[in-house]
């Protein structure tokens, strides 16, 4: 299967200002997202689908492909729609890389595309780490059924502790695989109810009753979102073994 990887990434980020391009030992996030990303094995090829010409200068520094995309859209789903028609090229599975986590394996990149080629019935792929605790509101959750079907999408509390006190989270890892159709689908369509209200952009999907499925990953990862992310991702990297790959020869 071919395989397209595409990284969202937007300048005006209203929780972190500028935060594509704020450093970490002295590479941008945004930059740190891709050369990770490039060490998968499984993308045939890989671009930054950016918002501004100030991202896209700084992927020209450091030789990053990359693709100038509207300030309009509402996320990053949107962003890499369009990125991906402006390729025009024809691909397998599309899969979208947050560009805000300057962390993620490379390994489950390869984890995901695997799992949509074997389940090719399937819209898209959400993948999710276990998590002991509730994470709060920047933290999306991910409700499933036995058979890893995804049933809802939230930055709540959920399932709410009713009758049994929860201790076992699912919470969304930033890596979706879309086939073609249903990123053009999702794409097409205006943003609904539930999206709205919660702002999470793949509940548009659940809410036009497209298939996703998740897989259980192993590991953890993060999205820089909010400050403390920042200051824990500096601290994080000084002991992670994949950054030492490509910073070495930068």
């Amino acid at each position: 299967m071919k395989t397209l990887g595409l990284i969202p990434s937007r300048l005006a980020s209203t929780r972190l200002k500028n935060k594509p391009l704020l450093k970490i030992k002295d590479m941008p996030i945004v930059i740190h997202t891709y050369k990770r990303a490039l060490m998968s094995k499984k993308l045939d090829d890989l671009f930054i689908c950016c918002d501004d010409i100030k991202i896209k200068k700084i992927c020209e520094y450091y030789g990053a492909k990359s693709i100038l995309t509207s300030k309009k859209h509402t996320n990053g789903t949107e962003r890499i729609g369009e990125g991906y028609k402006k390729l025009k090229k024809k691909y397998d599975l599309i899969v979208d890389i947050q560009g805000d986590e300057p962390l993620i394996n490379p390994s489950h990149i390869d984890q995901v595309i695997d799992f949509h080629s074997k389940n090719k019935n399937t819209d898209i792929i959400l993948p999710t780490l276990k998590s002991n605790n509730y994470d709060g509101k920047h933290v999306v959750n991910v409700l499933k059924t036995k058979k890893n079907d995804v049933i809802y999408l939230s930055r709540g509390n959920l399932p709410f502790q009713f009758k049994k006190k929860n201790s076992l989270y699912y919470k969304h890892l930033s890596i979706i695989s879309f086939t073609p159709s249903s990123l053009k689908k999702f794409c097409e369509s205006k943003q609904t109810f539930l999206e709205k209200i919660e702002g999470i952009e793949l509940l548009r999907a659940i809410e036009l009753n497209m298939k996703i499925k998740t897989l259980l990953l192993e590991g953890d990862s993060f999205s820089v979102d909010v400050k403390k992310d920042f200051i824990k991702a500096k601290k994080y990297i000084l002991k992670d073994s994949i950054s030492k790959k490509y910073l070495q020869n930068e």
